[in-house]
């Protein structure tokens, strides 16, 4: 680390720097969304879920039910929504459905 910081730094602001430092909060993201998913969605649709990737700000997700597909393409607005809200900030702008 370039700055030395105060022994009153709590160890939150110390993380956080370390995060903004090393630029490690893209690989944070997506772990993050892979659990927001998880959670979300619940035991059928993760059931039906192969792969959840995030590439940038759109979130990739492979389904193995061409039906659960379509219909959770009429929700994909929603579907950000609640990411993002899970997550506490915008870290997805869009999902792609495969």
């Amino acid at each position: 680390m370039a700055k030395r910081l105060n022994n009153q730094s709590t160890v939150g602001d110390v993380l956080k720097q370390i995060i903004q430092v090393n630029k490690l909060q893209p690989g944070i993201d997506r772990i993050d969304v892979k659990d927001a998913w998880k959670n979300l969605m619940g035991n059928g649709v993760n059931h039906y879920t192969k792969n959840v990737v995030l590439k940038g700000s759109t979130l990739y997700v492979e389904l193995s039910s061409a039906v659960l597909r379509e219909e959770l393409s009429h929700g994909k607005s929603k579907i950000v929504a609640m990411i993002n809200e899970e997550l506490q900030r915008d870290v997805v702008k869009d999902v792609v459905l495969r």
